[in-house]
Order: structure tokens, then C-alpha cells, then sequence
């Protein structure tokens, strides 16, 4: 019996240990290695941010049949869709793609309407066909139809921004214009618990490997757009009425909606190698830093710098609230997570920071850590990856494998 069937094994009579990354590396510290490898059967890992490849296939219906012979055009909750390719000729539904950057408006894109199919809400459903316009009104889960893909996620390691030129930059890695002269940074990735940073060669992250999508059941595609041997990623999709939607949604940006989306992985310990790739920590990983004026490399940094010791939750401090009106932290938060009150909504709360950098009277805190520049300690004002919920879908995936819920 290999040591792989051997795990199965364990898996199937309820005997496996298995642990999250952050405890296997936790215990490695506090423990040592070699009894820690010889007790662990599987390491879970995971990763939430903004993936901007991702997109939704979707099969919608709209009317009864013969009503039109095929979508010249469709939106759904004003996001729009690419009808095809197959034309559904006289069917009264339309098969579509939708991206998850798409965007109905400044506040709402392809991220916020991938939620509300998640969370099964009502979607409007514009069709002009024929210089006709049709419109249905259908729920998330009554889709035939609903499956959510990514061209490339899970970066093995991702890239801060700073801007060095004089003037402010509207991006996709900055809520607000990012400030020039290298004021600010942005970061994305989630460090030591993502599962290409503790799989680097994609042993276990082959075409067809299960994996959870948003917390759903999921499949591994193959490598993703823009792989490379420095920085592998990987393309992947999972029914979306499966799926949580606490682990997606949308995040505003200053060049518009953005996509927010979670995967979770698991290692099994077979061989030396496999733990090897374990024992990455955040102080290992390099974290590029680039100038999006140019998009050039400039410097490196490291993935410490943005998750020991700093803040993994955003408090807020009523009595520090200068009653601003209007509230910039509640005006431009990404996720839409603080109240009319200026509390924080913790279930929507992406821990981004934003509401930090904003606020002038420190009502929000959270230390979001510094990058080693050459131009000195850069702040950190946004993250656009959650590592509490990096480790919740890692959580959710150990806890699904002792179930015997998800295969390795």
C-alpha cells in the first residue's frame, strides 16, 4: 500500500489527521519537525482576494418558446452578459458568459451579481433580440444553468503596487487613486496559507484535483492564463449553487468593480518533498513590488511585512467617530461593510483597511503593516486578500476531508 492509498485509507475509517496550514506551521514551531510529519496526514490550505478571471456561464431563461430566435443583447441585474455561443434558437432562454469584472455601475459588477446568484436573490433579466426587448425576473438557484470558472487564480506569489509617478492612478489595486511619489502601497495574496505557496510544483493541483471554489465542491482546470515557472497559478470552476457566498462577492476599486474569490486546497504528506513545500513561511516568500505607472518591477519585499503582527480584524471606536457627513470610511469601503451607524459588519468585512486610511478621527483601526522600500517604510493601505477567510476556507476543507466529503 503506497503511503497515498494508506491516507485514503485513514480518510475512509475516520483515523486521518488533518490540519490547516496555519496549525501545521504553528505546530512545527511550537512542537518541532519531525514529530509533527509523522503524526499529519493532510495540510489544508486556502486563499481569498481579488481574482479579476474570473467569470460565470450561465443558462437563463427569459420567455416562453418562439418568443425571439436569438439574444442580440442581455444584461442581468444591469450587468452585462455575452450571449452565446450557442444561439438557443427560438428556446426563449439564452446561454451566457459573464465576467466578473463586467460592471452595471460604479458599485455594483460581475462580483456583486455572482453573490446575489450564490445567495439565490432575484436576478433581472434584460434581452433585446430582434429590436425587441424582453425581461424575465428569475432567482439564482432556479438558473438550469450556473457555473463559475476562473482563467487564472491562486498566484503562487502576487504583486504590491506603488505608483512613483507625480499624479494619483485610477487602478484595480487601489479603492481610491493610488497617491503618487510612492506615498502608499497596495498588496495582494495571502501569504504562507495560499496553496501554490505550499505547493509550488502543482503535484496536487492537476486537471480534475478536487478542490473548493467559494466554498463549494470545485475542480482544478489545468494552469492558468499568464503561468509561468516564477509565479504558477491555476484555472478552475465549481457550480455556483453550491457554493457560500460569505467566500465572493465584489470589491469597488478606482478603475471599477472588481471580483472577489476563494479557493481551498488540500496536501497530502506522502514524501519529503510535499512537506518541504510545507515549511514555507511568510518571511520566505518574495513579494514583488511594481510601479503601475509602468507596470514595471522596481523592488522586492516580503509577505512578513504584510501578515506577522498585524492587524487581522479592523476594529471601530465609536468614540473617536468625528461625525463626518459625509462618512468616508461607510462612502468608499469596497465591500459595503460598515453601517449607517459606522459599525463594521463583520460577516461582510474584508479586512481591506480601507476604512483605516480613511478615517481622520482613527475611528477604525488595524495596523496594516510597511513595505521595505528604497524609499523608505511604505504604508500599506489596502489589502485585496482576506487572510481570515483564506483560513476559514481552509478550515471548511479539513473539516469536509474528516467527513469524508472531499476526496484526495
Amino acid at each position: 500500500m503506497t503511503r497515498l492509498q494508506e491516507i485514503r485509507e485513514r480518510i475512509r475509517n475516520k483515523s486521518a489527521v488533518v490540519v490547516t496550514a496555519s496549525e501545521f506551521k504553528k505546530q512545527i514551531s511550537e512542537s518541532g519537525q519531525d514529530k509533527i510529519i509523522k503524526d499529519v496526514d493532510v495540510v489544508t490550505c486556502g486563499t481569498c482576494g481579488v481574482m479579476s478571471g474570473t467569470y460565470a456561464v450561465l443558462s437563463v431563461p427569459v420567455a416562453s418558446p418562439g418568443s425571439f430566435l436569438r439574444a442580440d443583447k442581455v444584461a442581468l441585474n444591469g450587468v452585462p452578459a455575452i450571449p452565446g455561443p450557442c444561439p438557443n434558437e427560438r428556446l426563449g432562454l439564452v446561454d451566457l458568459i459573464v465576467y466578473g469584472t463586467a460592471h452595471a455601475s460604479s458599485s455594483y459588477g460581475g462580483g456583486h451579481l455572482f453573490r446575489d446568484i450564490i445567495s439565490n436573490h432575484e436576478i433581472h433579466v434584460d434581452v433585446t433580440a430582434e429590436k425587441k426587448d424582453f425581461q424575465a425576473d428569475v432567482h439564482g438557484h432556479d438558473l438550469p444553468h450556473a457555473r463559475l470558472f476562473t482563467t487564472r487564480s491562486t498566484f503562487k506569489n502576487y504583486t504590491a503596487i506603488i505608483n512613483r509617478s507625480d499624479k494619483p492612478e485610477k487602478t484595480i489595486f487601489s479603492t481610491l487613486p493610488l497617491a503618487g511619489k510612492s506615498r502608499e502601497a497596495t498588496v495582494s495574496g495571502c501569504g504562507e496559507i495560499n496553496p501554490i505557496e505550499n505547493d509550488p510544483s502543482l503535484r496536487f493541483l492537476t486537471p480534475g484535483t478536487q478542490l473548493l471554489v467559494n466554498g463549494g465542491m470545485g475542480f482544478v482546470i489545468g494552469q492558468g492564463t499568464r503561468t509561468s515557472v516564477a509565479r504558477p497559478n491555476i484555472a478552475v470552476h465549481g457550480e455556483m449553487t453550491s457554493m457560500d457566498p460569505d467566500y465572493c462577492g465584489g470589491f469597488l476599486t478606482s478603475a471599477g468593480p472588481e471580483c472577489l474569490t476563494s479557493i481551498g486546497t488540500a496536501i497530502p504528506l506522502i514524501d519529503e518533498n510535499v512537506t518541504a513545500g510545507l515549511m514555507i513561511r511568510d518571511a520566505d516568500i518574495p513579494m514583488p513590488v511594481m510601479d503601475i505607472s509602468n507596470r514595471q518591477q522596481v523592488s522586492c519585499s516580503s509577505y512578513d511585512r504584510v501578515w506577522t503582527g498585524t492587524a487581522g480584524e479592523i476594529r471601530y471606536h465609536p468614540n473617536n467617530c468625528l461625525n463626518c457627513d459625509p462618512c468616508l470610511a461607510e462612502k468608499i469601503c469596497p465591500v459595503h461593510a460598515i453601517t449607517g451607524s459606522g459599525e463594521i459588519d463583520h460577516t461582510r468585512c474584508f479586512t481591506c483597511g480601507t476604512c483605516v486610511h480613511l478615517c481622520k478621527g482613527k475611528a477604525y483601526t488595524g495596523n496594516l503593516g510597511t513595505l521595505d522600500l528604497p524609499e523608505g517604510d511604505v504604508p500599506i493601505v489596502l489589502r485585496q486578500s482576506d487572510r481570515q477567510r483564506g483560513e476559514k476556507i481552509s478550515q471548511k476543507a479539513k473539516e469536509m476531508i474528516l467527513k469524508g466529503e472531499f476526496q484526495i
